[in-house]
């Protein structure tokens, strides 16, 4: 596997501890739907929340939030969408995205962007 696919393991695996410690139930990892995957689906109170976990070696090209286009939302909310109807889930339903980016000494710096975007926003 490429390195940079170790880093993203890592990151999604870092992404979904902050996200328990901070008292989310995991509910699903990597679920595929057609082309599209969701990285992490959690529940808190009661809601479901879709992460979108962006990481990268360095932020100086492009932040890993703005790497979160429109066509990336839009597979998001479509696999959502699926994942809702497939497991007859009705709560409310939130979009996350949680950034991994080293900081100078090369620690992994987490930043969890709750509501970073809606359903809508794809459109």
């Amino acid at each position: 596997m490429a390195d940079h696919n170790d880093f993203g393991k890592k990151a999604e695996d870092l992404a979904a501890e902050f996200l328990q410690k901070n008292g989310y139930k995991i509910l699903v990892r990597n679920f595929r739907f057609q082309k599209a995957e969701i990285d992490i689906i959690a529940e808190i109170d009661n809601q479901i929340v879709i992460v979108e976990v962006k990481a990268r070696s360095t932020d100086a090209f492009i932040s890993p939030q703005e790497a979160v286009t429109k066509t990336k939302i839009k597979s998001i909310v479509s696999a959502a969408n699926h994942y809702m109807e497939e497991f007859n889930k009705h709560q409310e339903v939130r979009f996350d995205v949680i950034t991994v980016l080293p900081d100078e000494r090369k620690n992994l710096m987490i930043e969890h962007i709750i509501d970073a975007f809606e359903a809508f926003d794809a459109n």
